[in-house]
């Protein structure tokens, strides 16, 4: 597996293209406090779970002075389709070699119906305005992760 990262790290930097097509760097975020979130497949259920939850707490996490950032392996083309279809607000970004995932200690061995296989390891991280990582949450549930998340950041919904 992966080395995890822990609070109180530098985020490691990316540049990756998002459902637009247009090319997004950690670096060109400072000054933005940032919910980067990591998941395995565009319009899946537990995938699609999990963006509507931060799409319903956008106002909250903004009001607040957040910004999500979804990640996965997906394609320009299926993050836009993603986006449209559920009605997404926030920026979706393309890794589809998962060198990011990997960066950030989220792409390697987890359990699958009692197998073990490699892949994506549904997690997120909340980084300061200096690009610090402020909680690394590894291993999550797509089904009240954003609560949680809220309540750890003190955000009322």
């Amino acid at each position: 597996m992966t080395q995890r990262l822990e609070p109180g790290t530098a985020a490691p930097d990316f540049s990756l293209i998002d459902q637009d097509g247009s090319r997004v760097a950690l670096a060109d975020l400072r000054g933005e406090k940032v919910v980067l979130y990591f998941y395995p497949a565009a319009m899946t259920p537990g995938c699609t779970t999990q963006a509507c939850d931060f799409r319903d707490s956008i106002g909250s996490l903004q009001g607040a002075g957040y910004r999500v950032i979804g990640i996965s392996r997906d394609e320009p083309s299926t993050l836009a389709e993603f986006r449209e279809r559920d009605g997404l607000t926030f920026t979706l970004l393309s890794d589809p070699d998962h060198a990011v995932h990997s960066a950030y200690g989220v792409w390697g061995e987890k359990m699958n119906y009692g197998k073990v296989i490699e892949g994506v390891i549904r997690s997120t991280f909340v980084l300061d305005a200096d690009g610090v990582i402020d909680l690394a949450l590894y291993n999550v549930k797509a089904t009240g992760h954003v609560a949680r998340i809220r309540k750890l950041l003190g955000i009322d919904a």
